[in-house]
Order: structure tokens, then C-alpha cells, then sequence
């Protein structure tokens, strides 16, 4: 909201106060004042010139040579080349040794040889934006009426000399979206006045009824309507000083009657509309629901298609405005207009909001129904509006307001004690001291010892509960006053919680392994949503996309961080490791609404480490990017509950990729990805993982214990088993660990072969298994003991046979 430091002298006595320090005690108060800017603070030298002669340029034909009366002893020359420029102008003068906004410096010039002793002005050279000049101005100078004085300083008459506060409101003050809501807002801080507008509305011959008849259908959208009707208007400028007004606010001026309704608004915070009355086409206003497909042009010229969920005015059978949004085209004033029907309504912000909404329209008088205005003005501003349309558009205004009427303007009654005050905002403050502050809002109050019960005026709709009057006692107490304590009672340490502290570790550790985080999407189209998913679920496709390559939500990352990669490597990175710690989402039977699941997904491409210097080069394979895993598990202390096992995926190469199970639950996989994927993605050998984080996160791993070390030697026997080409080396190892028992301590592979000396169908795998008893020295018997009990499981369980 934009507020003319000028205009609110009008109803507030601001004597005493500059703009800067009203600015801070309004912040203060509770509404942020994001700024005061003074258009005009630059200009100077700047006056009223009244043109005695133009005349074309000798030497140029877009050049005017123009006689020009400044208030001074001699009229001075000046050359202009606004196409609008005319003998018998009162203009805005820049005289030799003006500055105009950014510095600029009027000075003496010759214009192809014609002297020229300043400059005549624009708005638009005068600081004021072109949106807001008034169209009969926007291309050429700016032309005053009549009887403006020669001489006067041209920067306050256009009230170019204002300071405009610009109020960042939230939005339960929607009050102070009017000029009177911000007047009882400073009253209240300075302890002054409200001085409200008054205009007498003289009712000529004949009355409004005989002219038009008002009918609501949807009566709770539109609870209240009136009509008024103006005859005999003249359709011209509105008033300088309405324009100024109006400019002030960031409204462009357009005419009389179209000021009139705009300077209201901003004065009341009631948004009105004027009909061309003979062009609505009836004598009848019908307020309804619009038919779904139902066509209609607004003022933009734009044709709105419009559906049973918005509100129109009709003439009873067609649109001829969008409720609280936009008149139509079909009877907007123009300059031919004679009679103006003047609307006054309530209408419910819903109905409003989801007008402006579905057809993209954001108008002064949208913001201000969707908010809430006061019900109690609504009429009061119409009959403002009427006043000055009969003062400043020769209007006469007939007998009466035609009228329907269904609003509860009912004003709350809110009550709170003193105590709560106090205790709540740590206080001492009297009863006198509470009570002096609703005087000060202009809020009813009655006194029963220490209670009060307060009547909120119906333009403070946001006074509706206790908290609500705590809030505007505190604010109007001041801030500043408000004792300064120290918190007191038990305090409890902030900390995070074991997902997060996992989370944060599983990313520390895998950034130090040396992957870059990366964060994806998590939205694909309809061909990615189901790749690489740990769980077939079916996609969950997004009603209103952004566009088909983010139509769905994922139930895989892989597909995202591979086009990272993919990405990347078309800009020559060519050695590649991303990670991402992400969500997917997955349908639930009878859920309406997907689960979000958190997953943690890797790729891996090129070389893992080069050392140049020594020739040493290692490409990105399986045990890397398996290695990676085994580390991040063992860094959160699942490692012992975790296996892989070869498996077959969708999208992964069928040889090189391993299911990850915790417990025996498969989690996730680790492997690369399909030749025809690398294919497809122009990409080399490459690598992923995926796995679910929570059963990591969540897994309840043992408790940290301390094993001495050991004082007894340990014994290491060596053996080569012969077994069948397709058993795995980790389902030996898993054989010999339990056939072992307490004795064995550790079991690892060193060596594979299938060679020429290998029978057909074979191979060879070696492990080294070392034995040793913590508590004493372990004796050939008993490790031949054991070791035969090994032999034997494995030829048993595996068919092994030892290698001769």
C-alpha cells in the first residue's frame, strides 16, 4: 500500500511529524514501512509557463519555437518538440539552471540556430512513471488547466513535493489497504484525531428505483448490493488534485467518473463500479453464478471464458462485470456516457479469490474483497462516490439507493483480562494504561474491575479472539517497552535426531570418498518413472505438469543422477562420481496420496584415481563402487548384518550387479548399468547404486565393544577347492565361517583360476583361514580338528573337493 504523506494530513494532524520519523513509528507499531521516497526532492527551478506564441522551427519540422510567460519580467523563448505543444498551454517550466530528477541540468542551448532559455516538461521528465501519466499526456508534455497561476512552483502543484510511505502489510491488516484504515492506524500511534471526509450529496428529481431494479440469486456470495443512479454527467479530467492522488498510489488517471470510483476505493477501501448506464441494455442489475462456457469480455479487451464457481453482474441476461474483479467492456463509461450507474456490493473473498485466480486478473479491487472489507463502509462509499461525481462531473444524483440486503454486520465482542495482559507479555501495566489504549484504536470498551470487554469496529476484522487485543495492547504500549527477561525453567540441548545424524554422516562419508552431492528432480516423464524402481509400484502422474518431461514423481533416482552424468560428460568430464540422499514416491492401496521414501543412489563413471607420475591408472569397476558401500556401512555401524548377492535387475548389465541385503532383506542393488542404457545415454562403462535409507538409518546395530588384543599366536592354513564354475566364493566363505566356529577368525579369498590344467567345468578357488583362541595357545590337534570339520562341510554342502 502506498501512502501520500499529503493525502493523510487530510485526516490526520500530522503537524510535528516528518514523513521519516511517521515511517519509523508506524514500523514500530507493528506494520512494516518498507520505504519513503520523495519523487520531487531533486527538482528544482521548476514553474508554471503559460505559452503566448508556437510557432514551427524554421530549420526543423519536429521543432516548435515557443514564446513562453514564466512570471518573470520578459517572456523567454523555448524550443520544444512535444507534438502536443499549443498556444494558450499552462505548462510545466524548467528554467536555465533547473535540475530535473537524476541530476540533470537545464542550461542555455541553441536548437538549429534558435536560442532556447529552458525546457517545457513531461511527467515522465518531471519523475513520474510512464504507467501513471494520463493517456492524453503519455506522449507529449503535460498540460495544466486554465487557471493554474503563471509562476508557481510546478513541483507542488503536481505534488511532486509528497513523500509516499509504502507499507508492507501482512495480511490480516487489511484494514490499512484504505487511507482511512491507515488515518485510524497513525491516530491511534500520535494520540490524535480522525477527521473523516464528508460531501453532501444533494438528490435531484426522480428516483433510482424508477431506473433500475437490483435481484441477487447467489445471495451468500453477494449478501449486499446497492445501486445509485447519476444522470447528466460530463465525462472529462478529474481534478489535479485527484490525479495527484491517484498517481501517488500507482494509479493511472483516466476520467472524472473512473477517478472518482479509484479515489474512493483507496479512500474507503471499498471497491465501487461505474456502468455506462445506457449501455448495461435493461433496467435490471441480476447478480448470479455465471453458466459453465459462458463467453464475456472484460475492460482489457481479453474474452473470459467463465464457469459456475465464479460470481457476475448481469442485466438479466448477459455479464456485464466479473464480480469484484473486472467490469466488462460492454458497459464501460466512456465519453459519450450521460448517466452512470454507480455500483456499492459485498462480496465474499472466496468467490473473488478464485475468479481472479482461474482467469489470471489481479485488480485493486480483487486484493481488497479477498482480504475483507468493512461491511459498514460499503454504502458510505457509494454515497461518497455520488457526491463528488455531482461535484466534479456535473452529475445529479437521484432520489435513493436501490438496494438488497442480507449482511450481518454484527461488530465482535472480544474480553480479556487484565492478568492475561500482564502475564503474557511480562508487564505491570494498570487498568487506566489499557484502558487509554482502545480509546486511542477507537475501540469500545467496558470495564468490569479488571476484565474488558471490547466491541472491535467492524473495519478491524482481524480482532476476533483474546490474542488479538493482547497483541494490539502490546503494540500500541510499545515494543520498545517491554521488559527484557532472561528465559527461565529447565532448558533442553538442541541435537539431531538418529536419522539425522546418520544421514549427515552417510553424507560426510561418501563427500569424502570423493562423490559430489547432487540434487535432482523429482519429477520424470512417463518412459523414466519406472526404471531402476526397488519396489514396482505405478507412477504417480501429476494433474496440471509443468511439462511432459516433469510429468511424473519417480520411484527411482537413478535415472535423474545418470542424466548428471550424462550431462557432465557431454561437456568432456569424462571421470565421473555423484551421490544423492532423495525421495521417491510410491502408491499406497487406498492411500489418496503417494509415501515418501528416502533413498541413497550413487553413479560412478571413468577413472577412480590416476597417478600421472608413476603411470598408475584405475577405471571404475564393481569392487569400487561396491567398496564405496562396504565403507559407508561400516562407517554407521551396519557392516556385520550386510551381504550382496548376485541378481538379476531391469536396466543393469546381468553379470555385474549385486542385490544388497541387510538381514537377509534385500535393501537395494550395486552393479552397471545395461550396455543398451550406456548406448542410449552416450556414456562409457558406468556404474550406480541404490538402496533404502530407513532400514539403514533405523537399524539397531550392537553395542560398541573392546576385544583385546590378542596374546596367543594365531595358526593360518591355506586351502584350494575345486568346485563347479557356477558356486559363488561368498556362499564358500559363508560355509567355512560356520563350520569353523569359535576357532576361525578370519576368512579370505586370494585366488581364483580356470586354466588349461583345470577339468572342463571347474575351478579353483583358494581362502586363507586363520585360527587362534583368545584365552591360550592353540595346539596342531585341535586346529587339524577343526580344519578337517571345514573340509568336510564344504564337500558336503558345495560338493568341494581340495586341489591335489
Amino acid at each position: 500500500m502506498f501512502v501520500s504523506y499529503k493525502w493523510l494530513e487530510n485526516y490526520v494532524d500530522l503537524s510535528g511529524v516528518t514523513p521519516e520519523e511517521l515511517a519509523e513509528k508506524i514500523t514500530r507499531s507493528g506494520i512494516e514501512v518498507e520505504g519513503v521516497e520523495r519523487i520531487g526532492e531533486e527538482i528544482k527551478n521548476v514553474v508554471v509557463g503559460h505559452v503566448l506564441q508556437c510557432e514551427p522551427h524554421p530549420d526543423a519540422d519536429k521543432l516548435n519555437k515557443c514564446l513562453v510567460d514564466i512570471g518573470e519580467e520578459e517572456p523567454v523563448q523555448i524550443i520544444c518538440g512535444a507534438p502536443n505543444v499549443a498556444k494558450g498551454q499552462k505548462v510545466a517550466v524548467a528554467k536555465v539552471g533547473a535540475v530535473l530528477p537524476g541530476n540533470f541540468k537545464i542550461k542555455k542551448a541553441k536548437l538549429r540556430g534558435e536560442a532556447s532559455h529552458g525546457m517545457i516538461c513531461s511527467l515522465q521528465e518531471l519523475g513520474v512513471e510512464g504507467k501513471l501519466v494520463p493517456k492524453e499526456h503519455a506522449e507529449g508534455i503535460y498540460v495544466f488547466s486554465d487557471d493554474a497561476e503563471v509562476g508557481r512552483n510546478a513541483v507542488e502543484l503536481l505534488n511532486l513535493d509528497d513523500a509516499i510511505l509504502e507499507l508492507g502489510l501482512t495480511p490480516n491488516r487489511s484494514d490499512c489497504l484504505s487511507m482511512l484504515g491507515v488515518a485510524y492506524e497513525v491516530a491511534a500511534i500520535l494520540d490524535r484525531d480522525v477527521k473523516l471526509p464528508t460531501t453532501e450529496v444533494s438528490e435531484g428529481n426522480g428516483k433510482a428505483s424508477d431506473y433500475v431494479s437490483v435481484k441477487v440469486e447467489a445471495k451468500e456470495d453477494n449478501p449486499l448490493y446497492g445501486a445509485k443512479i447519476i444522470k447528466n454527467v460530463k465525462i472529462g479530467p478529474s481534478p489535479l488534485w485527484m490525479q495527484n492522488a491517484l498517481i501517488s498510489a500507482g494509479i493511472r488517471p483516466h476520467n472524472n467518473v473512473v477517478d472518482i470510483t479509484n479515489y474512493v476505493l483507496l479512500e474507503y477501501g471499498q471497491p465501487l463500479h461505474a456502468f455506462d448506464y445506457d449501455r448495461v441494455g435493461s433496467k435490471e442489475i441480476l447478480v448470479r453464478r455465471a453458466n459453465d462456457g459462458e463467453t464475456f469480455v472484460t475492460l482489457d479487451d481479453a474474452e473470459r471464458t467463465l464457469s459456475k464457481s465464479q460470481l457476475v453482474i448481469t442485466n438479466g441476461t448477459e455479464p456485464v462485470a466479473l464480480a469484484g474483479v473486472m467490469g466488462g467492456a460492454n458497459s464501460e463509461v466512456q465519453n459519450d456516457t450521460t448517466t452512470v450507474l454507480l455500483e456499492a456490493a459485498y462480496f465474499t473473498g472466496a468467490i473473488v479469490r478464485g475468479a481472479s485466480k482461474d482467469h489470471g486478473l489481479r485488480s485493486e479491487a480483487s486484493t481488497r474483497y479477498e482480504k475483507g472489507v468493512d461491511p459498514n463502509r460499503v454504502l458510505k462509499a457509494g454515497e461518497r462516490a455520488a457526491g463528488l461525481m455531482a461535484e466534479y462531473a456535473g452529475g445529479e444524483v437521484l432520489e435513493g439507493t436501490v438496494l438488497f440486503n442480507e449482511l450481518d454486520v454484527e461488530p465482535v465482542k472480544v474480553e480479556i483480562s487484565l492478568e492475561k495482559i500482564n502475564s503474557s507479555l511480562g508487564t505491570a501495566i494498570s487498568v487506566e494504561t489499557v484502558e487509554d489504549i482502545f480509546r486511542r484504536l477507537q475501540f469500545d470498551a467496558e470495564v468490569n474491575g479488571e476484565t474488558f470487554v471490547v466491541t472491535a469496529p467492524t473495519r478491524r476484522g482481524d480482532i476476533t479472539i483474546p490474542e488479538d487485543l493482547l497483541e494490539e495492547v502490546a503494540r500500541l504500549y510499545g515494543y520498545d517497552n517491554l521488559p527484557m527477561t532472561l528465559p527461565e525453567g529447565e532448558a533442553t540441548p538442541g541435537g539431531l535426531s538418529n536419522h539425522q545424524l546418520k544421514r549427515r554422516t552417510v553424507r560426510r562419508y561418501l563427500e569424502g570418498a570423493g562423490l559430489l552431492q547432487a540434487i535432482t528432480y523429482s519429477l520424470t516423464n512417463d518412459k523414466k518413472a519406472s526404471l531402476y524402481a526397488l519396489d514396482a509400484r505405478e507412477p504417480v502422474r501429476l494433474l496440471m505438469p509443468m511439462s511432459e518431461e516433469r510429468s511424473n514423481l519417480r520411484l527411482s533416482i537413478i535415472p535423474q543422477i545418470l542424466e548428471v552424468v550424462s550431462y557432465n560428460k557431454a561437456r568432456q568430464n569424462d571421470s565421473l562420481a555423484f551421490y544423492e540422499v532423495g525421495s521417491v514416491f510410491l502408491t499406497e492401496t487406498g492411500e489418496e496420496l503417494p509415501r515418501e521414501e528416502e533413498h541413497i543412489a550413487g553413479a560412478l563413471t571413468g577413472l577412480w584415481h590416476q597417478h600421472p607420475w608413476q603411470g598408475e591408472k584405475k577405471p571404475v569397476d564393481f569392487y569400487v563402487a561396491k567398496g564405496i558401500l562396504e565403507g559407508m556401512f561400516e562407517e554407521i555401524g551396519v557392516s556385520e548384518a550386510v551381504s550382496f548377492r548376485q541378481a538379476t535387475v531391469d536396466g543393469m548389465h546381468p553379470g555385474r550387479t549385486a542385490e544388497i541385503l541387510l538381514d537377509n532383506e534385500v535393501i537395494g542393488f550395486v552393479g552397471a548399468i545395461h550396455p543398451e542404457a550406456e548406448k542410449e545415454l552416450d556414456l562409457n562403462e558406468t556404474y550406480v547404486f541404490e538402496l533404502k535409507a530407513s532400514p539403514v538409518f533405523h537399524y539397531e546395530k550392537p553395542a560398541l565393544s573392546y576385544t583385546p588384543i590378542p596374546r596367543h599366536p594365531s595358526i593360518t592354513r591355506d586351502i584350494a577347492l575345486v568346485v563347479n564354475k557356477d558356486v559363488k566364493a561368498g556362499d564358500l566363505a559363508s560355509i567355512i565361517k560356520e563350520a569353523g566356529g569359535k576357532l576361525l577368525k578370519e576368512v579370505s579369498v586370494f585366488d581364483l583360476y580356470e586354466g588349461e590344467h583345470m577339468e572342463a567345468g571347474k575351478k579353483s578357488l583358494a581362502f586363507s583361514l586363520k585360527y587362534f583362541d583368545p584365552a591360550k595357545t592353540l595346539t596342531d590337534e585341535e586346529v587339524v580338528k577343526v580344519h578337517d570339520g571345514v573340509l568336510a562341510a564344504v564337500k558336503e554342502k558345495a560338493g568341494a573337493e581340495l586341489r591335489g
